[in-house]
């Protein structure tokens, strides 16, 4: 049975994919100016379309092992819950484009960068390591806070 390795993208390839490295921001420049929008627009289609690229490549893949039909109830059990597993991740990834989309809007309509809950700059650093963020540190950690209370 032939073996996917699926491995999570770290905010450092997600720069290298989209062939560029970290921001380096001057004392006198604007935040979010066009040069900044121009660095992460680059970024979020880059990974977008490595998501694609994968996406349509593992399709292949499954469409090759759909043809394995094998007879061991065991091995029919691995395959399915594979088939499953592979299923599951391809949502998530679904999700994500969908939030690249949303994000790649935002920078369109100069609304980027800034923490929808409190307003204020969410920070270069940050979307470098997560492009489609939306919260400021503080309001995401207090967000996570929340949740786990809620969770109790």
């Amino acid at each position: 049975m032939k073996m996917n390795k699926h491995r999570k993208i770290s905010s450092l390839s997600i720069l290298s994919i989209a062939g560029v490295h970290p921001y380096q921001e001057t004392k006198e420049e604007k935040y979010m100016n066009s040069m900044q929008l121009t660095h992460f627009k680059k970024i979020l289609t880059a990974w977008k379309n490595q998501i694609i690229f994968e996406l349509n490549r593992q399709h292949e893949d499954q469409k090759e092992e759909l043809t394995n039909n094998f007879p061991d109830p065991i091995d029919r059990a691995v395959q399915e819950e594979e088939f499953s597993l592979k299923l599951r991740n391809k949502e998530r990834e679904r999700k994500i484009i969908t939030k690249i989309d949303r994000t790649l809007n935002k920078i369109l309509r100069k609304e980027f960068g800034y923490c929808t809950s409190c307003g204020i700059e969410i920070g270069i650093k940050r979307l470098e390591a997560r492009p489609t963020a939306n919260l400021c540190i503080d309001c995401k950690t207090l967000e996570e806070i929340r949740e786990k209370q809620i969770l109790r």
